[in-house]
């Protein structure tokens, strides 16, 4: 959704006068609603979108406390967290899976230039696809043309938020005790790339939360601009 909006609003900031009537005309029940009132609600919702899930994952906690997208130990861990659990170091493995959303929420804070960046690059075809295509057109658009170069911000910031908080040495520590247990099979794994994958599905999900909200609640659509453009794709 937060692609959905920016995108049509740049589109058509762009566009002259006829091509603005020529791109409505493309539109189903479009002919009383103006380019410029399309693009100024896509905006909208695009800011929306941002403030209300994107942002919400940079605070303390976006990522740790909300069940959704919380990082958890990945798959081939799984057993060092019960290990640990089972010889009393819950503490430890609580710690280890806390570090992993902090990184992911310092990281985070890298998204919004990324996605506003791809907005201004997307085409008037782009921006009428996604406002009349699937209640997840938005956040897959977002996901074809960001995940590369959000993988690229994340990755390093995750690695120095690592180091930043601890998180390394915590992380050695679970493993070299995990490790030292007799008979286990030794386990060493890419945990900053583990982490910005997991953090990149955390603000995909969001995303598509906020899109399908405002695509099929009428209430989330706080403006009467936003009813007004949205209203549109009802009509598909």
């Amino acid at each position: 959704m937060i692609k959905t909006i920016g995108t049509l609003l740049l589109a058509f900031t762009f566009m002259s006068c006829a091509e603005l009537q020529q791109a409505a005309s493309q539109f189903p029940q479009i002919n009383s609603t103006s380019g410029l009132d399309i693009g100024a609600g896509l905006k909208e919702a695009l800011n929306n979108g941002i403030s209300k899930q994107v942002t919400k994952l940079t605070a303390l906690d976006g990522f740790y406390k909300n069940e959704a997208v919380k990082i958890l130990m990945p798959e081939e861990l799984q057993k060092v967290d019960k290990t640990l659990r089972k010889i009393g170091l819950s503490s430890l493995a609580d710690e280890g899976i806390k570090m992993l959303n902090r990184a992911a929420e310092d990281a985070t804070k890298e998204a919004t230039p990324i996605f506003v960046d791809a907005v201004k690059k997307m085409t008037f075809t782009d921006a009428k696809n996604i406002l009349m295509g699937n209640e997840s057109a938005a956040t897959t658009y977002l996901q074809n043309t960001t995940t590369s170069p959000l993988y690229a911000k994340f990755n390093p910031v995750i690695k120095n938020s690592f180091a930043k908080v601890g998180a390394d040495k915590v992380w050695t520590n679970i493993i070299n005790k995990y490790n030292s247990v007799p008979l286990v099979k030794k386990v060493n794994p890419d945990l900053t790339d583990y982490t910005t994958n997991k953090a990149l599905e955390g603000v995909f999900k969001m995303i598509a939360v906020e899109e399908k909200n405002i695509r099929t609640n009428i209430n989330s659509r706080s403006s009467d601009l936003l009813k007004k453009v949205f209203a549109i794709q009802d009509k598909k």
